[in-house]
C-alpha cells in the first residue's frame, strides 16, 4: 500500500511558479496547489512501495533549486 503524504513547501521569494513548474515536470505528484500562508505550495503525493518515506522526498523533490523549507505530514488513514 502506497503512503500519502502532503508537503508544505516554502520557496525563495519570485520562485513559487518556477518551483511549482519543475515538481510537474517530475510527474510525482497527484495534486499541486499554490497556498497563501507561511508556505508557498501544497503537494500531494503518493510514496511508492517499499520506499523509505525521507529518501524518496529526499531525492525527488528537495533537490530542486529554489526550495527554501518543507513542511511534511504522513497521513494514515482516510475517512
Amino acid at each position: 500500500m502506497t503512503t500519502c503524504v502532503f508537503i508544505q513547501i516554502r520557496c525563495k521569494p519570485g520562485t513559487t511558479y518556477e518551483v511549482a513548474d519543475a515538481i510537474a515536470l517530475r510527474e510525482i505528484h497527484s495534486e499541486l496547489y499554490s497556498t497563501s500562508g507561511e508556505y508557498d505550495l501544497l503537494i500531494k503525493l503518493y510514496i511508492p512501495d517499499g520506499m523509505d518515506v525521507g529518501k524518496y522526498i529526499n531525492d525527488e523533490l528537495l533537490d530542486i533549486p529554489n526550495i527554501e523549507r518543507t513542511l511534511t505530514t504522513l497521513t494514515f488513514r482516510a475517512f
